[in-house]
Order: structure tokens, then C-alpha cells, then sequence
């Protein structure tokens, strides 16, 4: 059952459902999705925020370091933004970043990768990878030199931060990964995504259509890349926050990857945020009731990382 403090949200999207992704321009898809997200956070937490970029060895990516008044300079959170796989910037999830930095009382650094369809599978599984080694060997840039590190995202990214961190998490010592309702591969079969398929904060038809364009032809979907499902040995994996929603499409794939998660002994903290639906974070600047999650999401995070000092 939807949560009363979306009723508006949800009915607003029932009555003007989002024109398919096919039908719009990625300009025009990428800029309502910037414009809506912010929307939703129209008073930005105070925190320092610093743009920069990250050179790697072929590339430039560019970044946004947040900063939080009481930084206790345990941690460094990477965030990888949702979007799936095609839109989503720095801009759409600057409110969302200031107040989890804020919060978990470390510097986070939102990382802008490469987006499909200009740069396809696995370009952003790439920059993730890429950017996270880069960080272990040149932490002291941006954060103390010892301080923890910690992969994050939302929807598709937090897909490309759970591929991260089972591809690198043992071999960089990761401290956590944090996962928001994750996508979990381009199959979507299971009963929460026949039951919640269309009419809660996301629609399964554009989620797929836009999983084309960023696996461009790539049709083995058992790679784990593309598929976390399929991991065949995630032992030493980063212990996980992962967060779903009760009335979400891609709720039940997320609860199979924390089960998954704890068959290899990875410590995996479930939160499943009840009456909520996909998204549901990017709503925390004006929806208390979803403000309240990211603060409870922020303090397990928080928690982690003090445990682990």
C-alpha cells in the first residue's frame, strides 16, 4: 500500500503518465530530468561543495566534492547517481548529496560517469572501477589520507556501485557498499516487477528501453556486469546497506542480491522503507517521510563506518 505522503506524487503521475523515452530527444530527456529532480530539493542543505575532475589515464571525469560543517574525516563516500544509465548529472542529485554528506558526517564525492547511449556497456562499469582505484591510491586529494572508502548510488547507480564493488571491493579494502533500490539486471521477472510494473514512480517499459540503449547489442545478459545476480563467488565483498521499497518493481531482485550477499558471509543490513515507491529518495527535500529514510540510511552508514574505526 502506497505511503498517504505520496498519494499526491503517485496520482499526479497517474494522471500525467511520462511520455515514453522513445518520443523525446536525450536533451530534452536529460534536462526534465535535472529540472524535476531539483525540484524536489528546492532548499540545498548547507555543506562545502567543491567541482572537480578526476584524470585517469585516458579520460576526465568530473566530480563534486561535498563537504559536511562537522566532517569527521572518517570516510569517503563515492557516489555514482541514478538516472537509468542515460540521464541523471551532477546538478539532479546535488540536493540528495549535500544532505547524505551531511548526515553521515563524511566528505561524499558524487563521480559524473559516462552515460549511454554516447557511451554504452561498460563504460560507466569502467569509470566506477577506474575512478575507485584511483581514489584508494590518491585518497589524501580529497579526503584524509587513511580515511575509509565507501561506494553509494541510487537505481542504476547504485547497479554500477554494486558492480564496483564486486569487482575491486576486496582488492581496494572498500569499507561498505551502499546500494538504493538497485536494478539488478534487464530481465526484471520477478513478482514485485509484474505487481508494480506501471504507476509507481517508475515505468518497466522505459526501464527496459533504456537498458537497450545502454547495453547497445551486448546479449549475454549472465555477465555479472550486467546481471549482480549472477555472481557465482562474491566472498570478501564489502558489507552492504541496501535499501528497496515496499512498492517497488525492482524490490525483489534487490532482496535476492542481499540474500545472495549472505550466502558468501557478506554482513548485509536490509532496510526496506514501507508505503514507498522507485525514487523515493530523490523526494527527501519536500517529502518528510522520505527525508526521514535518507536520514536513517545515512546514520547505518554512519554507524558502519564508526564501528569499523
Amino acid at each position: 500500500m502506497i505511503h498517504p505522503a505520496l498519494h499526491r506524487y503517485i496520482e499526479s503521475l497517474r494522471q500525467s503518465p511520462p511520455p515514453h523515452p522513445s518520443t523525446m530527444t536525450l536533451d530534452e530527456r536529460r534536462t526534465h530530468y535535472r529540472e524535476a529532480t531539483r525540484a524536489w530539493w528546492p532548499e540545498p542543505h548547507p555543506v562545502e561543495v567543491r567541482d572537480l575532475s578526476i584524470d585517469l589515464v585516458d579520460r576526465r571525469l568530473a566530480a563534486r566534492l561535498y563537504v559536511p560543517t562537522d566532517d569527521e574525516g572518517r570516510a569517503l563516500i563515492v557516489y555514482f547517481h541514478g538516472g537509468s544509465f542515460v540521464v541523471g548529472d551532477l546538478d539532479s542529485h546535488d540536493g540528495l548529496c549535500r544532505r547524505l554528506a551531511s548526515d553521515a558526517r563524511v566528505r561524499l564525492l558524487a563521480v559524473d560517469y559516462r552515460r549511454a547511449p554516447e557511451n554504452p556497456f561498460p563504460a560507466a562499469i569502467d569509470d566506477a572501477v577506474d575512478v575507485v582505484r584511483y581514489l584508494a591510491a590518491h585518497r589524501g586529494d580529497v579526503a584524509q589520507h587513511d580515511a575509509a572508502l565507501v561506494v553509494m548510488g541510487d537505481s542504476a547507480g547504485a547497479t554500477i556501485a554494486t558492480v564496483a564493488a564486486s569487482l575491486i571491493g576486496r582488492e581496494v579494502g572498500l569499507a561498505a557498499q551502499v546500494l538504493l533500490y538497485p536494478t539488478l539486471g534487464p530481465e526484471m521477472l520477478t513478482d514485485s516487477a509484474h505487481v508494480y510494473a506501471t504507476g509507481y514512480g517508475i515505468e518497466l517499459d522505459h526501464l527496459r528501453y533504456d537498458y537497450g540503449l545502454y547495453l547497445a547489442g551486448q546479449v549475454d545478459h549472465t555477465d555479472p556486469r550486467v546481471s549482480p545476480l549472477m555472481n557465482e563467488d562474491l566472498t570478501g565483498a564489502p558489507p552492504a546497506i541496501i535499501v528497496v521499497a515496499q512498492c517497488d518493481p525492482l524490490r525483489d531482485e534487490a532482496v535476492a542480491y542481499a540474500g545472495l550477499l549472505e550466502h558468501f558471509d557478506v554482513p548485509v543490513t536490509l532496510l526496506e522503507a514501507e508505503g514507498m515507491v522507485h525514487g523515493f529518495i530523490r523526494l527527501g527535500g519536500t517529502i518528510p517521510q522520505a527525508l526521514a529514510i535518507v536520514d536513517d540510511v545515512a546514520e547505518h552508514l554512519h554507524r558502519r563506518i564508526a564501528e569499523r574505526a
